[in-house]
């Protein structure tokens, strides 16, 4: 692995890492914030698999648009398609006040850890 990968592949552990320790926290637990690192987890485990790869990509919090650009390499990623296009709000929308969210999707967004954390270790044997 490229030492640039290896710093990627660091910074999406740790915001899976502090997903976790909101989500198992008993009170005050911020749901927006664990669906932030977890939406944070996925988009650095996708460009740090491009940058191993040499391939370029934009500066964007678009993750079907990072997953679209992993599909040549990683072809068996389209199945995360809808997975990862949800969880693209996460990035701006739920850190904002405007729009109200509602529980359930927020705990969506947390249930997305553990693909984070999945497809970190399928690739990066993390």
């Amino acid at each position: 692995m490229k030492p640039t990968t290896r710093e990627w592949v660091k910074k999406a552990e740790n915001d899976f890492k502090v997903g976790c320790q909101i989500l198992r926290r008993r009170k005050d637990v911020v749901p927006d914030a664990a669906c932030f690192h977890s939406q944070q987890c996925v988009e650095k485990y996708l460009k740090a698999r491009l940058l191993d790869a040499g391939i370029g990509f934009p500066r964007t919090h678009d993750l079907l648009q990072l997953l679209n650009a992993c599909l040549p390499i990683e072809p068996l990623w389209s199945a995360y398609s809808k997975v990862v296009d949800g969880m693209t709000d996460y990035a701006v929308d739920f850190r904002y006040p405007g729009e109200q969210r509602d529980i359930a999707r927020s705990q969506n967004g947390a249930q997305a850890l553990p693909f984070s954390a999945s497809r970190g270790a399928a690739v990066f044997g993390a």
